[in-house]
C-alpha cells in the first residue's frame, strides 16, 4: 500500500536530536516495507520553508529515500480539503479552544491521501482522523 507522508514526519527526521527523529525513521522504514512512499506538493512547498532546505535538497532526499512526488491535485482533492477544512472552523468556533489554529495545507495534504486511496504517516493524528475519518493513519 502507498503511503503518503505529511511533512512533520520529514520534518521531525531532519532535526535528529529528539525522540520523534527516531520514531520518524523507523515509520518511514516501516512504510516503505509495506509498500511506496509520495509526498504531495503541499508538502514539498512546507519543506521548503524549512531552515536551510533547498529545492535541490529535497529531490535528492527523496531520491535516496524512495519518496516519490505525487503532483497531481484533481478537482475531488481540492472539493475534499474545502469541505473538512470548512468543517473544522465550524467545529472550532463552536469549540472555542485554545489549541493551535490548522492551516489549509493539513487539509490539502489529507485529502490528497484519501482521494488516492493512500495512508497518511502522521504526527498529527487527531486532526486527521476527526477530518478524514475514513483515511487509514500511521503514527509516526
Amino acid at each position: 500500500m502507498i503511503t503518503a507522508i505529511d511533512t512533520n514526519i520529514l520534518v521531525s527526521l531532519w532535526k535528529g536530536e529528539d525522540k520523534t527523529s527516531a520514531l520518524a525513521a523507523a515509520a518511514l522504514d516501516s512504510a516503505k516495507a509495506d509498500g511506496g512512499l509520495v509526498i504531495c506538493g503541499a508538502v514539498f512547498a512546507e519543506l521548503l520553508a524549512y531552515p536551510k532546505r533547498t529545492e535541490s535538497f529535497i529531490y535528492e532526499f527523496c531520491s535516496d529515500t524512495g519518496i516519490a512526488f505525487d503532483w497531481r491535485m484533481d478537482s475531488s482533492i481540492w472539493v475534499a480539503a474545502g469541505r473538512s477544512f470548512q468543517a473544522y472552523t465550524i467545529r472550532r468556533k463552536k469549540q472555542q479552544t485554545d489549541t493551535p489554529r490548522r492551516i489549509l495545507t493539513d487539509f490539502i495534504i489529507g485529502a490528497h491521501a484519501a482521494e488516492n486511496g493512500y495512508r497518511l504517516l502522521t504526527f498529527d493524528e487527531r486532526i486527521f482522523k476527526t477530518a478524514f475519518p475514513k483515511l487509514k493513519l500511521l503514527n509516526g
